[in-house]
Parts: C-alpha cells; sequence; structure tokens
C-alpha cells in the first residue's frame, strides 16, 4: 500500500491530541523503575575492601594478629592480600612461644594459605552487598559478572515472551500492569536469597519481567500515537492488517541474510548494534570500580547520556548517517583508548576520559535503531529490526566479562571496549547512505553496499514506481 493511500484511509484517526499525550507522559514515568532494575546490580554487586577473617579461637596475640595477613600490590597500589594468609597454626605456635614478629621471626618466610575461615568486609561504603552475603570473592569472583550476564539473559528471554503477549493486542493494559508488579516483586528476594544459586533464579525473572515490559510499553506507545481516541483501535489495527498482511506474508528473517548485498548490510549493523551494546552497559556497570564515590560516579555516568541524546538528535537531523555513526563510535572509542596511558595518581583525567567514552557510545546507540529502519524495506524494517535488537543482547551479556578482565589488567577492558568502537565505527562506513533518500517498499529497492555488489543489478528507489512493483512480485537482489 503507498504511503499517500495509507494517509487517506487514516486520516479520520486525529493528530497529536491530549490524550496521546497523557498516555506518552504515563509511559515515560513506567519506564523509570527499569532504570533502577538494569543498573541496581552495580551497587548490589559491587566488592567492598576485604580479607581473610582469623577466629578469635586461634588465641593469637594482638601483634601476631596484626601481621597474619600480608601485603600484594595490586594496581600500583599496596594492600592486604584479599584470598591468601600466613598460616594460622605455625602463627599461633610462635604466638604461644612469645616470638615477636620481624624481630624473632621473618613474617615474610612463613607459608601462606587460603582463606578458611571466611573473609571480613569493609562497611564503610556498603553495609551488605550480594558479594559479602554470599563471599563471591576469590575463586568465586566470576560469579558477580556472571549475575549481571543472567539478568540480561532473562531480558533476551523476556524478549521473545513479550513480543507474542504484544502483538496479541489483547489486555495490553492488564499485560503491562502485571509485568511492572511482577518485575517489582522479583527485586525483593535477590538480597533475600540464602545462595547465590537462587538468587540468580530471582535476577533471571526481574530480567525477563523488565523487557516484558519494555516490549509492551512500546506497543502501547505505538498504538496512541497513531489515533485520537482509545475506542477506535480496532479500526485502525483493521487497517493496517488489511494492507499489510500481503506483504508480511511472505516474508521472514531468512530474507535478511537470502542475497550477497543485503546479507552484507545485515552483519554489519549485527555487529555494530552488538559493539554498542558491549560499550554502553560495560561502561555503566564499571562505574562502581571507578576512583571515587561510586553513587556520585554512577550519577554522572547517567547524566552524560542527556547530552548524548541530544547531541546524536541534532546531528542526525543534519549530518550524513555514516557519518553519525563513525564520528560518534570513533570519539568514543579514542578516548576509551587514551585512558591506560593516564598515571594512577590522575584519576579525575581517567573519569572524565571514561564519561566522553560513555557519551560517543550513548549517542550512537541512540542514532543506530533509525539508521536500521532507513536501510531496510517495509516488509522487513520490523525483522531487520528486532534481529540487530537480538544480536546486541548477545553484548549485554558478555559486557560484564569485559569488566571483569580488569582484575587482570586495569587497562584491558578499555583496550577492548575502544579498539571493537573504532572496528564498528570503521564498518559502519561501508553502509549504504539514506541521508535524503526515500525509504526502500521492498528488497530490490535497497541500496547496495559498494563492496558487496559482486556483479548483482541495482535499482534506484523512485517512490513513483511503488504501485508498479506492488503488482509483480517481489524479487530478491
Amino acid at each position: 500500500m503507498q504511503g499517500a493511500d495509507y494517509d487517506d484511509r487514516t486520516s479520520f484517526l486525529g493528530d497529536w491530541g491530549p490524550f496521546q499525550q497523557t498516555v506518552f507522559f504515563l509511559l515515560c514515568c513506567s519506564i523509570i523503575p527499569n532504570g533502577f532494575t538494569g543498573l541496581s546490580i552495580v551497587f548490589m554487586g559491587d566488592t567492598p575492601p576485604h580479607h581473610c577473617h582469623i577466629p578469635a579461637h586461634h588465641n593469637i596475640t594482638a601483634q601476631w594478629r596484626n601481621v597474619s595477613i600480608p601485603w600484594e600490590e595490586h594496581g600500583g597500589i599496596l594492600r592486604l592480600s584479599r584470598c591468601t594468609r600466613y598460616n594460622t597454626s605455625v602463627i599461633k605456635s610462635y604466638s604461644d612461644k612469645g616470638y615477636e614478629p620481624w624481630i624473632d621471626v621473618n613474617v615474610s618466610e612463613i607459608q601462606q594459605e587460603v582463606c578458611k575461615d571466611g573473609w571480613i568486609y569493609d562497611q564503610q561504603q556498603y553495609i551488605s552487598t550480594i558479594v559479602s552475603e554470599w563471599d563471591l570473592v576469590c575463586d568465586d569472583d566470576w560469579k558477580p559478572p556472571m549475575t549481571s550476564s543472567i539478568f540480561f539473559l532473562g531480558v533476551l528471554a523476556g524478549s521473545f515472551v513479550s513480543g507474542q503477549m504484544s502483538d496479541s493486542g489483547h489486555g495490553t493494559n492488564f499485560q503491562l500492569c502485571s509485568c511492572i508488579h511482577l518485575r517489582d516483586g522479583d527485586s525483593e528476594p535477590i538480597g533475600a536469597s540464602a545462595v547465590w544459586d537462587s538468587g540468580c533464579v530471582s535476577v533471571l525473572r526481574c530480567g525477563l519481567h523488565a523487557a516484558a515490559c519494555g516490549s509492551l510499553r512500546h506497543q502501547r506507545l505505538a498504538d496512541v500515537t497513531a489515533r485520537s481516541y482509545p475506542s477506535r483501535l480496532p479500526l485502525r489495527a483493521s487497517l493496517v492488517q488489511g494492507n499489510q498482511a500481503e506483504k508480511m506474508l511472505s516474508h521472514n528473517i531468512c530474507d535478511l541474510v537470502r542475497s550477497h548485498n543485503i546479507r552484507c548490510v545485515t552483519v554489519v549493523l549485527c555487529l555494530v548494534w552488538t559493539t554498542l551494546s558491549i560499550g554502553y552497559f560495560a561502561l555503566s556497570l564499571n562505574t562502581g570500580n571507578l576512583h571515587g564515590d561510586s553513587y556520585l560516579n554512577c550519577f554522572l555516568s547517567a547524566a552524560i547520556e542527556l547530552p548524548a541524546y541530544t547531541i546524536a538528535w541534532l546531528m542526525y537531523r543534519y549530518w550524513p548517517r555514516r557519518m553519525c555513526l563513525f564520528s560518534t563510535l570513533f570519539q568514543g572509542g579514542a578516548v576509551l583508548l587514551v585512558i591506560h596511558l593516564i598515571p594512577q595518581n590522575m584519576s579525575s583525567i581517567a573519569i572524565a576520559l571514561e564519561m566522553m567514552g560513555k557519551f560517543g557510545v550513548t549517542a550512537a546507540f541512540a542514532m543506530v535503531y533509525a539508521v536500521t529502519a532507513e536501510l531496510y524495506p517495509t516488509v522487513l524494517r520490523n525483522t531487520a529490526l528486532g534481529t540487530c535488537s537480538m544480536a546486541s543482547r548477545v553484548g549485554s551479556i558478555s559486557a560484564p566479562y569485559f569488566i571483569y578482565l580488569g582484575n587482570v589488567s586495569r587497562s584491558l577492558p578499555y583496550i577492548l571496549i575502544g579498539g571493537l568502537s573504532i572496528l564498528s565505527g570503521l564498518l559502519s562506513l561501508l553502509l549504504p547512505e539514506s541521508l535524503g533518500m526515500p525509504l526502500p517498499e521492498s528488497i530490490h529497492h535497497m541500496q547496495t553496499i559498494p563492496c558487496c555488489r559482486r556483479g548483482e543489478s541495482t535499482t534506484t528507489y523512485n517512490p513513483a514506481s511503488v504501485k508498479g512493483d506492488e503488482e509483480h512480485p517481489d524479487e530478491t537482489v
């Protein structure tokens, strides 16, 4: 169906009025708790300073107790060892004999052992986290990032479930209310779980319900922005379904990789989406590891998104699409690569550079949705957006372990994320330019990536040819 015909047949629905504005405002308010749910793990899963616990029943003198934990260097900073202690049996024997440390005994020569009696956690920043409650340190230090990955895995699973719920169109308001209630209800038992395994189940359910809330909210928003009165939804739905069913029936996700050109576009966009998801969520979850107050760093990380979205909106109005993605991705990746060159005593500069990196990644993430929608034809646009969004979930699931690599080297996460961002920025230059171009209606109207021609003929999109195209089956390029 031509765009002009659709506008004529739906003109009675009216324009953007008070009803749409009210529902839009309420839906915006309902999304606020999603931020609390998604980023609460920054504080709930943070690892406070800790060291091995020396039980009181060992009857060790105060002098020996003060030297029972060895010192270690981490990131250029000297601190008490977090996973080892000196052998308590040896220390107790020296204490019982009245020996004094560093005078009668060279303490550094005493054999070390793992923490067999638990840990003592510093409560200056946090009274309790899931790390201190379940002792997720040392050999179990892989479990906190796994908790975040399980949450995003729940988001991925919830996307499939909520897609079916939103497409059904039955009781969307009730479904949205139920998902919000279940999401908030699942947040409570996470910290109250007795073991890490049961806590992960709550995290998975919380992510699933958060994704369901988001999908249903988007469906509800799509409904109200296209009509003035709620009672006319069935008529609008019949118009859309009646005119689009014939076109959408013969197309599926396989069409995204059927021809060489569309396959190249899909692969490049999936890589860009995955990299953006890794960068965005890794930098968001890394605020607890930055120097200074964790709450202030998290606030700065969220506040930097406001100018990022504003700049993204301005750039997208006037700049070429490829230049928009390339410039923001390159800027974000370049500043992240510079962070590892900053000395340890200049932490403020390092934090400022990380916020600039978050700025670039956020701006690119905001624009990639519209870029993806402009490149694909109408018959595959929703399918392509869903596929690219699913590819980005792979990035969000792996993002916590990019931060986990900071235990190996402080600069390794920044090097990986910065390098991937620059590479994705360069790949985005291969995409066709869509600024000022009409949206393609069918697959053979898509623009071609120059390096993926392989002798395939292409058709320049002309809006006047749409009517003629509808009379003939769509052909894959």
